[in-house]
């Protein structure tokens, strides 16, 4: 996949990226649209508030002294440096005095407050910018007259008064101090939407472009495993982001069909060593009973024979099918509360028989009612292929075979151990291999069996949440079937 800008916005990241910014974009925006908005009402409020004390203190000149009084106290102000304007004219519109040369035309016309800002020209700042030009024409003091071109203008609100002469005065203030912030605000409201314009554009890249590895690492492992590799494993990067929780999840399920592939494949193989045997006995079985001529008793025996045969073949069917049921995480078989120690004393009493008949001795010991949530009959299967192989394999290992089953709680478990005085086995490696399907460490294969037993075990106490461990026992083994302890006493 090319690392394309396209391709990158095309990801999830990148859009995720995009609206983030879109919408912290229009929230700037508004923002600032209403703060500038408020801080530019705000500043009118206070210039409005202003141009009335203005306003009051020269009504009092005017009060105190009439027109003299009034203009020279309008003199005064006009001489002194700040915003605010002053300006008397007669009622032609003749500017008579003030800091104001020129207005908008139209502003004196008006009593009251101006309508909308207005342009206006300071006395004396005409003159400078003709002496700057070279011209020496005489400055314009009427009102009406446009600004010629180079000449510098001011924008200001105002409070216009008919005196009772007829005579106009003006009182305002200069706006080139909010005018001076909106620029401020909009220059850094426009610097602000480019370097988060800049931004969004990088982390579109740079995280796009991240994404778009992890992906192109995930796709190419996963072609890898869809050629064949089932060992392979997607990447994990250990940033425990939603890539790694992904990827050790589908790596876990990888794992899993792994087991369940080299399962099939050693059930397989397990099917075609195993049940050959027994398949070629029943051939010969009855190829032989056919040849020649016997009686009707030898021809009953050789098909109760095969009957034998085919039963020991459809328990051994029947196992791997459980197994393959169990392993593969389902299961119609309901659970229900079950109670272990009636579950011991029933198998125990199933083989003490077999246990007498065999030279062995039985015991048990079952302390008190141990109820899990279970299903009694898998359980009493797993417990069953137990107790029989240790019956099988103690039988002349020594002079007094002994098989002891014993329940009892171990911590946060319920631990239910069948232990043995025979053989065992030694080896770590082959206690950890005797679970599988149709391993049987005896050699000769001269014991009856499939090899089946303790992986059905194993299954059961998979489906049951436990584990099945085979500890040596010395002498002996011990078959431990552990439960998590969530049951009821």
């Amino acid at each position: 996949m090319a690392l394309s800008l396209p391709a990158i916005m095309r990801t999830t990241a990148a859009r995720l990226s995009a609206l983030y910014l879109l919408l912290f974009a229009l929230c700037a925006v508004l923002l600032v649209l209403y703060m500038t908005s408020l801080s530019a009402r705000m500043l009118t409020a206070q210039t409005q508030e202003t141009i009335n004390d203005e306003v009051l203190g020269l009504a009092n000149a005017y009060q105190r002294g009439g027109l003299p009084v009034l203009v020279r106290v309008v003199e005064a102000r006009s001489r002194q440096p700040g915003a605010n304007l002053y300006l008397i004219a007669d009622a032609n519109g003749q500017i008579l005095t003030g800091n104001v040369q020129s207005l908008e035309p139209g502003v004196i016309e008006t009593e009251g407050w101006t309508t909308e800002p207005f342009s206006y020209q300071r006395f004396g700042e005409g003159e400078l910018d003709r002496l700057r030009s070279g011209d020496q024409t005489a400055p314009s003091t009427g009102t009406s007259g446009a600004q010629s071109e180079g000449e510098k203008g001011h924008n200001a609100i105002a409070l216009v008064l008919r005196l009772p002469n007829q005579m106009i005065m003006l009182v305002g203030r200069d706006l080139g101090e909010p005018e001076r912030f909106r620029a401020v605000i909009k220059r850094s409201l426009m610097l602000a939407l480019g370097m988060m314009g800049l931004g969004g554009l990088l982390i579109w890249f740079f995280v796009g472009r991240a994404a778009l590895k992890r992906i192109d690492s995930v796709s190419d492992a996963s072609r890898r495993i869809m050629g064949g590799d089932l060992s392979g494993r997607l990447p994990v990067t250990g940033a425990g982001d939603e890539f790694d929780r992904l990827s050790e999840n589908l790596n876990t399920m990888l794992a899993r069909i792994a087991m369940l592939n080299e399962g099939l494949k050693q059930v397989s193989d397990n099917i075609a060593h195993d049940l050959k045997t027994p398949l070629t006995r029943l051939r010969n079985r009855a190829e032989a009973t056919l040849a020649g001529k016997h009686k009707t008793t030898d021809y009953r025996q050789a098909l109760e024979g095969t009957i034998a045969e085919s039963d020991q073949l459809i328990k051994t069917f029947n196992a791997i099918l459980m197994i393959s049921r169990l392993e593969a995480g389902y299961s119609s078989e309901t659970t229900s509360p079950v109670d272990l120690a009636a579950t011991v004393s029933d198998v125990v009493e199933l083989y003490e028989p077999v246990a007498e008949e065999a030279g062995v001795a039985l015991e048990t010991t079952v302390p008190e009612a141990f109820t899990i949530n279970g299903n009694r009959e898998l359980i009493g299967q797993a417990l069953s292929n137990i107790v029989d192989n240790a019956i099988k394999y103690s039988t002349g290992a020594t002079e007094n075979p002994k098989v002891r089953v014993t329940l009892e709680r171990a911590g946060g478990e319920i631990k239910l151990a069948v232990s043995d005085n025979g053989h065992g086995i030694p080896d770590d490696a082959d206690r950890a291999r005797v679970t599988e399907r149709f391993v049987r460490l005896e050699k000769s294969r001269s014991q009856p069996g499939s090899g089946l037993g303790l992986s059905l075990a194993k299954a059961i106490m998979t489906f049951h949440n436990g584990r099945l461990d085979l500890l040596p026992a010395n002498p002996g083994l011990s078959v431990i079937m552990s439960f998590p302890a969530r049951e009821t006493r």
